[in-house]
């Protein structure tokens, strides 16, 4: 039975956007596969890790019969992008075997029956929906998504907390070291909700998500986070847990502050950065009227030593930081200027926008 006859570009867009959560080694080896339903022109393609489920749709079928089958993704993947750009590709099903063919070539492919693929079972009841712009989402997940924890013991930090709440939208993420905080006004009204999105699942929203003023429909339930767009649909599971207070991080009223290139003091970092060793990340600041001097030391007694003349008259500061999670949050930001706010040696430092509310990161000193 033919499944597919369409060109090569045509069914290589809802594969790659498909086979992105799926994992080479899995303990169900039928995770390794995407299930391919046809009905008539309409053919779906779906993929699951359990936790997260990506469903897109695209008129490449061939004739009117109905089936369903799943095959290997990475397989099926690179065969395509193997093919000449140009060509038609055919898919056809007969005895278990999935073949491709293009032009002169011809690959036959293992297939596991469609009914034994784990489909995710969708809520019931969403208790909230939002409707943003796919570049408002995709911005909001940009500005905060470094500072998400990688396999941390506390499973709620490993995501990214989702709050809704008015006309605001905000996105905070945090490991524990260092907090971004983004919040975008949106025109409509919504009920409170709070929810953390895991990490694999935000990575994969940062992929699939466009630069474009399309929508995208979030829909909320207890346990289960639903988004639309385009002719996708991803369905993910939710981190429980009660995530940190993110109000009670962020300092306010901080008197000693200063406007800096963001550039510059990237720029400056990065060459401190060179004489930190792996295992020691720490680069010192002593602050003070009109100067900022960065240094670091290794094992080996090298040291590097960076001063930027800087506008500044409040009280001397002598503090230390993770070189790494100042760089994460410079690199990311796109704005011409920063400004940093000081506390004291012991006190977190705040790094905002020059008049922009909108986004905060918090990075915990740390001992030199």
């Amino acid at each position: 039975m033919q499944l597919v006859k369409t060109q090569r570009d045509t069914l290589l867009r809802p594969l790659q956007i498909v086979s992105g959560i799926v994992e080479r080694r899995h303990t169900m080896p039928i995770l390794a596969n995407i299930l391919i339903s046809k009905e008539g022109e309409q053919v779906s393609f779906l993929s699951t890790d359990i936790e997260v489920q990506i469903t897109t749709h695209a008129e490449v079928g061939a004739g009117s019969d109905a089936a369903k089958i799943t095959v290997a993704a990475r397989k099926l993947l690179d065969i395509l992008r193997a093919l000449p750009d140009s060509g038609e590709v055919s898919i056809s099903l007969s005895n278990k075997r999935l073949t491709v063919q293009s032009g002169k070539s011809r690959f036959a492919l293992q297939t596991l029956a469609a009914e034994e693929f784990p489909i995710m079972k969708e809520a019931e009841q969403y208790n909230a929906q939002v409707a943003l712009p796919q570049k408002t989402l995709k911005h909001l997940f940009n500005m905060v998504h470094f500072a998400m924890a990688q396999q941390d013991i506390r499973y709620y930090l490993n995501g990214l907390l989702l709050v809704v709440e008015g006309k605001n939208v905000i996105a905070v993420a945090t490991d524990g070291h260092r907090l971004a905080f983004c919040q975008v006004v949106t025109e409509a009204e919504f009920p409170r909700q709070e929810v953390i999105i895991p990490r694999k699942t935000i990575i994969e929203l940062q992929r699939l998500l466009d630069d474009s003023d399309d929508e995208v429909k979030l829909e909320i339930a207890n346990n289960q986070v639903k988004l639309s767009f385009g002719d996708i649909e991803l369905i993910s599971k939710l981190v429980e847990g009660k995530f940190p207070d993110y109000t009670r991080v962020i300092p306010s009223g901080y008197k000693n502050g200063f406007t800096i290139s963001r550039e510059q003091l990237l720029r400056s970092l990065q060459r401190a950065a060179i004489m930190t060793s792996d295992k020691f990340k720490g680069v010192r600041w002593v602050v003070a009227p009109g100067s900022l001097k960065i240094s670091s030391t290794n094992a080996d007694q090298e040291e590097a030593v960076e001063e930027l003349e800087i506008d500044y008259g409040g009280d001397s500061v002598d503090i230390g930081f993770n070189v790494s999670y100042l760089l994460d949050v410079l690199n990311n930001l796109k704005h011409d200027y920063v400004h940093i706010a000081l506390g004291d040696s012991n006190s977190q430092a705040l790094i905002t926008i020059p008049d922009n509310a909108d986004f905060k990161y918090v990075v915990m000193p740390m001992r030199i």
